[in-house]
């Protein structure tokens, strides 16, 4: 082959090599930043209190499951919600709004609603309705949770299909409206982070049909209610293996086949504390007093009213990487996220190539403490 025919291939293949070259070092996505904003007790949300460039998406709480259909139980107050969060997208175009339907309260005739092939149609339509009515972005699932009993719910064995067979339907009812809309809408869930959950349902299957699942990690501390122990851990200590974290419920999904990609970790922006016997290891570990007594609150709250003040200590766990508050003289013990967890969380999040990071809920942090943090971790 003569010279001057090699040349055009050669430059050819050189524009193709910068092109592979420069796609493989084109700068990742900003990891998701998703949060829960509660309008269940019929409460007008305060947007003015909502800071939308720190967010990727809001999901509103919740949407009812009633006669087989998603249901607006607070109508009148969950469309002025809709207005208002939407407008928050004149601020942030990119903003992306869903309603989660379900939750712990609202979980229990999910299993009714999706037992045929009609029935569950009908409710991912009923769903899909609401979000295109009020000019929504997508539906986030929130079943607390499939073949359980959770609060009280109805549950069968047949919940495991059906739970991949909403998801499914969801998808295919989204697609055919964006054929009409030329919309993308997105399709989620919130699972469970025990090991009965994963048990109790096909993620391997489902996740072909979702856009990201958001992993519930805390609450962990409900699972043990024998003694005081952390409710949004990252990591489990070695010797109490059977202790849940965040990373032993990601390190479980992605066992079953779950695609990291799509797996957003989920942090509490809230405490929750027990009163103990026993003031040894300053409060952790301990067996509870059988009476409760409520102790806890928003993040905000705790670290500007209990965090090392009335006679409250921060104490830091570096095993599992979670700090608490001891109050050794009410052997008060109180377990939370602060700014050292979060971030801890959100580097996690970036060296395993997750989604995202979803949190409960947003006016539990109203000073942005942890909201700025996240945003400071995913910026860097």
């Amino acid at each position: 082959m003569h010279r001057k025919r090699l040349l055009p291939l050669f430059a050819a293949g050189l524009v193709l090599f910068i092109t592979a070259c420069s796609t493989s070092t084109k700068q990742k996505e900003k990891p998701l930043i998703i949060g829960y904003v509660g309008g269940f007790n019929r409460n007008i949300i305060e947007t003015s209190g909502i800071d939308p460039h720190k967010l990727t998406h809001i999901n509103y709480a919740f949407v009812d499951v009633k006669d087989h259909r998603a249901w607006l139980t607070n109508e009148e107050t969950d469309t002025v919600n809709f207005r208002l969060l939407n407008g928050l997208k004149k601020i942030n175009p990119d903003l992306k709004i869903l309603i989660s339907v379900g939750g712990w309260t609202w979980s229990k005739n999910f299993s009714d609603a999706v037992l045929s092939d009609t029935s569950c149609r009908n409710f991912a339509q009923s769903a899909v309705d609401i979000a295109l009515k009020y000019d929504l972005d997508g539906v986030d699932i929130d079943w607390e949770y499939p073949g359980m009993i959770g609060d009280g719910n109805v549950y069968r064995p047949e919940d495991r299909e059906n739970y991949t067979r909403l998801f499914r339907d969801l998808r295919e009812i989204f697609n055919e409206a964006a054929a009409q809309t030329g919309k993308e809408y997105l399709v989620t869930t919130a699972i469970g982070g025990s090991r009965e959950f994963l048990q109790h349902t096909q993620l391997e299957i489902a996740q072909h049909y979702l856009d990201y699942i958001m992993l519930m990690a805390y609450d962990f501390d409900g699972t043990y209610d024998n003694m005081s122990s952390h409710h949004s851990n990252l990591y489990s200590p070695p010797n109490m293996p059977w202790i849940y974290s965040g990373d032993v419920c990601i390190k479980n999904m992605m066992a079953v086949g779950v695609d990291p990609s799509k797996i957003v970790l989920g942090i509490g922006f809230y405490g929750k504390g027990r009163v103990v016997k026993s003031t040894e290891n300053n409060g952790l570990y301990q067996i509870p007093v059988p009476v409760r007594r409520w102790l806890g609150g928003g993040y905000s709250y705790l670290k500007d009213s209990l965090v090392n003040r009335k006679g409250y200590v921060r104490y830091w766990d570096d095993v599992s990487k979670a700090p608490y508050l001891f109050n050794a003289e009410e052997k008060a013990f109180i377990t939370y996220d602060d700014e050292e967890s979060t971030r801890l969380k959100c580097h996690y999040i970036l060296d395993n190539n997750l989604a995202g990071i979803m949190f409960w809920e947003y006016f539990s942090d109203w000073k942005h403490y942890l909201l700025d943090v996240i945003n400071e971790v995913f910026s860097e």
